[in-house]
This record gives C-alpha cells, sequence and structure tokens, in this order.
C-alpha cells in the first residue's frame, strides 16, 4: 500500500504532486528546490547554501516518512549552471561523510520558481 509523506518542517509542493510516496519499504521523495519551508521563498544565498537548503529539506522528508539521510540509495541533481558543479558537490558531499548514495547530475535549461538547483532522492524505509 503507498502511504503519502507531507511535513511542515520542508517545503510544500507547488504542484499536484507529494513530498513523498513510501511503497515496500522504499521512499521517494520529490524533487526539492532550494525552497525556505517556512516562508516558501527561494533562497538567495550561493549554490553552496542553496545545495545545504535542498538537501535540510530532503532530510525532514525522509525523517517524516521514517527514514534517513544514511539510507539513501540514489539522488538526482539538476542544475541549471554545471559551472556550480565544484560548489555544490562540496556542500552536497558534507551531508554523506561515508558510503555516499548513487548519483547522477544533470545540466538543464531551467527549473520551477527560477530555482539553480532542484534534488531528489530514493531511500530505503
Amino acid at each position: 500500500m503507498k502511504k503519502i509523506v507531507n511535513t511542515k518542517n520542508a517545503p510544500a509542493a507547488i504542484g499536484p504532486y507529494s513530498q513523498a510516496t513510501v511503497h515496500n519499504e522504499v521512499i521517494y521523495v520529490s524533487g526539492q528546490l532550494p525552497l525556505d519551508p517556512t516562508t516558501g521563498e527561494l533562497s538567495d544565498g550561493d549554490i553552496a547554501a542553496q545545495t545545504r537548503l535542498v538537501m535540510s529539506n530532503l532530510k525532514a522528508i525522509l525523517e517524516a516518512g521514517g527514514s534517513g539521510m544514511d539510507k539513501i540509495l540514489k539522488c538526482t541533481i539538476l542544475l541549471v549552471d554545471m559551472a556550480h558543479f565544484a560548489q555544490m558537490n562540496e556542500a552536497y558531499g558534507s551531508f554523506f561523510p561515508s558510503e555516499p548514495p548513487a548519483r547522477i547530475c544533470y545540466q538543464v535549461t531551467a527549473l520551477p520558481k527560477g530555482a539553480s538547483i532542484e534534488i531528489d532522492c530514493i531511500a530505503a524505509v
């Protein structure tokens, strides 16, 4: 059975989707933008600060769904500018001191709300 995950500790969905769904002990977290969970406003920090905010939002959703950062199996990262890769990578890596998950990173033309980064993940519960 599918379970919908929703927490006020992460930004509300900005469209017809859930923050995450859980099925068969796996949580699928929707792409997160660098949005402040309290205001819903886009971060104006550099890409490292934006990455940390996105990862914190993912963490809040994972925890609400009974999982955690150490249980992430795979992340997908979307960047508007691949010139931000090194800064993003350093900030992202700080969330995985050991045994990081599988990952893919794409450059895209644009993201919702004019964001520079979006990350989703799949994790065990």
